[in-house]
């Protein structure tokens, strides 16, 4: 079942949460809403369920309008970050409880249900926990419930606004593994709101990036990671140093040091220089790529590569975050280096100012 979004908006009050979102979630499609708090992800969930109505815009399932039709009947299946269980029931009556409540003509036998219930715990490999109570489970158990419940119905789209936002770290490394495989199974249209980039990277087809009621950019994990769009997208994407630096000229200056752009920007005056720990490389000699002094007050192990902190030496302020991939000298603190980058984004205000030839020189 395809997901037709095209301009819609959401007010409460006079405030607007959501602003022209238009996006196209294709049959089968896994798609991560992502973003900060009060970014509008959940509340675009919401209008997705009908659980909450747009104030204009359109929205399609498979090409048909929902924008009027009930939350219950969109085929809609919905997983709470906190499992929404009903507490007074058995795992098997908490699964069982969407098919018990349909319609009586279109409401399965008893012994269809039972068979149906029991083959999703099954599936959610709890199914020697069906006697048991919400109580009696650990908080991955009780999403497994949760997700099972809303798969009961055989809904056309899954949304699952945070579903594993409230369990411990390794229990949401485990599960998005095993929600990832089930999704590949039964190809059910899935699209989950997230505030955990890992999460979004390892489990999603495509990622929506969201900020202020509105879509920085759509794209794969690696789009996202690799070609950051927006000043936004890339600060919010993983761990970046920033530093503060002015073009003059042909040049850019970083607290006195120079570093020739190759031709002279339109664009003049003071900008940010954005470096991944990963795209830093440090040398013991100065050179043309290696002009910054650090010293390094961290260095710490990280499996195959070491995490360290570094303190610039007569330039900047702040402490600098570097991946050492290095494994024929281990990095001791207190060490002097000269730092570069070959991959350094440059910006001005939210532009990103391109100088395809900066990676030589800085």
């Amino acid at each position: 079942m395809s997901i037709q979004i095209k301009k819609i908006g959401k007010l409460f009050g006079r405030t607007q949460v959501l602003k022209d979102i238009s996006l196209d979630i294709a049959s089968g499609e896994m798609v991560a809403l992502l973003g900060p708090s009060g970014s509008g992800k959940t509340t675009l969930l919401r209008i997705i369920a009908g659980l909450e109505q747009h104030s204009h815009g359109l929205l399609r399932f498979h090409g048909q309008d929902v924008s009027r039709i009930h939350a219950k009947d969109r085929h809609v299946g919905f997983v709470f970050q906190h499992y929404a269980l009903f507490r007074h029931m058995t795992v098997f009556d908490n699964v069982a409880f969407g098919l018990t409540v349909m319609p009586r003509k279109q409401r399965p036998s008893s012994q269809a249900i039972k068979q149906k219930v029991m083959q999703l715990l099954d599936m959610v490999q709890l199914a020697h926990l069906a006697s048991r109570y919400p109580s009696q489970l650990s908080g991955g158990q009780k999403q497994r419930v949760a997700l099972a419940r809303a798969l009961a119905v055989e809904p056309q789209i899954l949304l699952l606004d945070e579903p594993f936002g409230a369990l411990d770290a390794q229990v949401r490394i485990e599960l998005r593994r095993w929600l990832r495989q089930l999704h590949d199974e039964l190809k059910f249209t899935s699209v989950f709101v997230t505030h955990d980039q890992e999460e979004a990277m390892e489990v999603a087809d495509r990622i929506v990036v969201m900020s202020q009621g509105h879509i920085e950019q759509v794209g794969t994990p690696d789009d996202i990671w690799q070609r950051p769009e927006t000043r936004f997208v890339l600060e919010f994407m993983g761990e970046v140093n920033q530093l503060h630096g002015q073009i003059k000229g042909s040049q850019l200056h970083i607290d006195g040091y120079e570093f020739p752009l190759h031709h002279a920007s339109a664009q003049q005056g003071e900008v940010d220089v954005f470096l991944r720990p990963w795209d830093i490389t440090l040398k013991k000699d100065v050179d043309e790529q290696h002009r910054l002094p650090v010293r390094v007050i961290e260095s710490g192990p990280r499996g195959h590569f070491w995490q360290l902190t570094v303190q610039p030496i007569g330039w900047g302020h702040e402490p600098l975050s570097v991946v050492w991939q290095s494994s024929h000298v281990t990095p001791v603190r207190g060490e002097h280096y000269f730092l570069g980058s070959q991959q350094a984004k440059i910006y001005q205000g939210e532009n990103e100012l391109l100088f395809p030839q900066l990676a030589k020189s800085a």
